[in-house]
């Protein structure tokens, strides 16, 4: 069995530093960045969806934690073809335009590509520092299994090598029927890799929980079964904590995925409170892993 790495997406939400998960002197962004390496290995770095990150705080994030621990940074929203406020670009690519969200082609192209260079380039002090993990692609629920789509797949992964692209998809047309075989081969001969994902049922965003390794890394992302799943409050969608029994079912089934692949990261989204972490400690216990 390959190794499993456990964590959370995101460790500085504003109801998490309510919660109380972090001590007291924890006080600090330095601190609760130490506290939260010392408790898991892993973290997702969900800002970067809001906003492009900043070399320096890349660079911050690879001094504060110890050697092995390693980030997954999600992919910056114009880059997965989400709405985009216009404030979040950097301030010398903002087009002028009386809109407030942009789409890819709403930019000159060069601006486009010069998104694409900061967004990664950012990166380097992680990658310099042996800490980045996977860059998460994760597409809108209208990013369905069409060609120009599956293209886009692979340019995403051409634009970013030599780093890792995972892919999460949010429209159930993937796994419908014969095309959820069609998906995870496409993804196995490119060398792509899939996230595997736990999610409410029944929405046009749901994607079943498929597991499969169709590269050396697995990834899953756990984002709770709320009945709020469509509300505009994150922690309305997000607010929900798994049962021990729930995780209990899970555990041989990620031990199985994780037989089929070097890597396996497993990540609890359920971000609302310290609902992710204290989730993330018990499966941990139960896979027996540090």
């Amino acid at each position: 069995m390959g190794r499993i790495l456990v964590g959370t997406a995101s460790w500085t939400d504003a109801t998490l530093l309510e919660s109380g998960w972090y001590p007291p002197d924890a006080d600090t962004p330095e601190k609760r960045l130490a506290h939260y390496a010392s408790r898991f290995p892993l973290v997702e770095v969900d800002a970067t969806y809001y906003a492009p990150p900043a070399e320096r705080t890349a660079r911050l994030w690879a001094e504060r934690t110890p050697a092995g621990f390693t980030f997954n940074v999600k992919a910056f929203s114009l880059l997965t073809g989400h709405p985009t406020r216009v404030a979040a670009l950097h301030r010398d690519l903002r087009p002028e335009t009386e809109k407030r969200h942009l789409y890819p082609g709403d930019l000159p192209a060069q601006a486009y590509e010069e998104v694409w260079t900061r967004f990664l380039t950012a990166l380097d002090p992680l990658v310099a520092a042996g800490r980045l993990g996977a860059l998460l692609f994760q597409f809108p629920p209208w990013f369905t299994i069409r060609r120009e789509n599956k293209q886009y797949l692979l340019e995403v992964a051409r634009r970013c090598a030599p780093l890792r692209p995972a892919f999460e998809f949010r429209h159930a047309s993937w796994f419908a029927g014969d095309n959820a075989d069609e998906t995870l081969d496409l993804l196995r001969r490119h060398e792509l890799t899939y996230v595997c994902v736990d999610m409410p049922q029944g929405h046009r965003s749901s994607v079943p929980p498929v597991l499969a390794a169709t590269t050396d890394l697995a990834v899953v992302r756990f984002h709770g079964h709320s009945d709020k799943w469509t509300s505009k409050d994150i922690h309305e969608k997000f607010g929900y904590h798994y049962s021990d029994r729930e995780l209990r079912a899970w555990a041989p089934r990620l031990r199985e995925l994780a037989g089929r692949a070097e890597r396996t990261h497993v990540l609890l989204n359920n971000c609302y409170r310290d609902y992710a972490q204290t989730n993330a400690a018990t499966l941990a216990r139960l896979l027996d892993v540090d």
